[in-house]
């Protein structure tokens, strides 16, 4: 998965996840993306700033506090930031996306050979559905689905 900062023609900017770079591309030329905002169709890549590390082992990660309070673990802490980031992935789908359930197979092969209207559709698939739709050609992706909260 990969996460791109995306600019609608309006000049709206938002966040979208894709599988990989191809398929950005690839659904951006279809112009399938659509601006949560505005509705528009003619969306692109807009400038990111490159999280790059460099080479020395003890250059603090840009995600991580140079100095890490004491009793704070750096994998508790990526661990954390991880959830809150899936949780906030889990709130953008739900509220820009139709849940359509079981039926999520059926949908996103009506929606990939034309037969429905193009949309961000969510639900649940089972492995095998999940291999055949990306076997078909059908861009899907899976993200971890957190509980709403840990209580």
């Amino acid at each position: 998965m990969i996460l791109y900062q995306l600019r609608c023609g309006k000049d709206h900017e938002f966040e979208a996840w894709f599988k990989d770079g191809q398929t950005c591309e690839r659904q951006l030329a279809r112009k399938t993306v659509e601006c949560p905002t505005c509705g528009s169709r003619k969306v692109a890549k807009a400038l990111m700033a490159p999280r790059i590390s460099g080479s020395e082992k003890n250059q603090p990660s840009a995600n991580l506090p140079a100095k890490v309070p004491e009793g704070n673990h750096p994998m508790s802490i990526m661990a954390s930031a991880m959830r809150q980031h899936l949780q906030e992935v889990r709130a953008k789908v739900e509220a820009n996306c139709d849940y359509v359930g079981d039926k999520f197979a059926e949908e996103a092969r009506k929606i990939h050979y034309g037969e429905t209207e193009a949309r961000g559709i969510y639900g649940e698939a089972s492995d095998e559905e999940h291999r055949e739709l990306v076997e078909e050609g059908v861009e899907v992706a899976r993200i971890p689905w957190l509980p709403r909260s840990d209580a």
